[in-house]
């Protein structure tokens, strides 16, 4: 029964996005649990500002996951996958009115986790492995300021349940965690609004915002032998916001 609540031995996760704030965190509780981790982030200027740094088993990249052809030489080096774990994202509030800056959250957001999923298919196949989607409690409550982030995440969601379906026979488990208000540096500038922070918190069962651990959990178990028959699925982890 133990084994089940692990990772099997040699696991290796690609987590891309993985140097920033949850992807950190991803990282992080891969490697503790033994496996190797290959985290990526979008230039050299964030793996600098990451708080994630190299250590035994994991390593670190540039990745832009708008660009087709590294995205393909990226996975081609990886010689063993048993995890893909999309978590970059990036928002523009305000501006995602201007159709530049939506498509561009949605290649980032939609249309990346795509091209990684279709990168790594092989690898995954060959380990009977798992993906891990991370979406977004936006993909079910819309907020005004973000068209394009809610968007792609519900675009994420509905991604995650087709490739479940279309890669079942290949061993593939496709499944997402969709966080809710988590303190990460994407929403600090928000967070200073003292009202807005805590009314927010009160709207939770636990009367806090999450943390990035708290998406990891959420994560890890997914790839686990545990989860075994778990694939479409879309894990919630916004401390009960939107349970009410």
């Amino acid at each position: 029964m133990k084994q089940r609540f692990s990772l099997p031995s040699g696991f290796h996760a690609a987590v891309i996005g993985g140097a920033g704030d949850i992807g950190a965190a991803i990282s992080n509780l891969f490697c503790d649990l033994g496996a190797t981790v290959s985290a990526t982030a979008v230039d050299e200027a964030a793996i600098s500002a990451s708080s994630l740094r190299p250590r035994a088993g994991l390593t670190i990249r540039p990745l832009d996951v708008t660009d087709d052809a590294a995205v393909e030489a990226f996975a081609k080096t990886q010689q063993r996958v048993d995890a893909l774990i999309n978590c970059a994202g990036i928002l523009a509030r305000d501006k995602e009115y201007e159709i530049a800056t939506f498509m561009k959250v949605l290649d980032v957001n939609l249309t990346g986790t795509f091209r990684t999923c279709t990168a790594f298919r092989g690898a995954l196949a060959r380990s009977k492995g798992s993906i891990v989607n991370i979406a977004s409690m936006n993909a079910t409550l819309a907020l005004p300021r973000i068209p394009a982030y809610c968007a792609s995440k519900g675009g994420v969601v509905m991604l995650t349940k087709a490739l479940a379906l279309a890669w079942a026979p290949e061993g593939i488990r496709v499944n997402a965690v969709a966080p809710g208000y988590i303190e990460t540096s994407i929403n600090e500038a928000g967070r200073q609004d003292q009202a807005h922070y805590q009314r927010i918190a009160d709207r939770t069962a636990f009367k806090r915002w999450g943390q990035p651990d708290d998406v990891a959990g959420a994560v890890t178990f997914l790839c686990m032998p545990a989860s075994s028959y778990a694939t479409g699925t879309v894990v919630a982890v916004d401390g009960g916001f939107l349970a009410g």
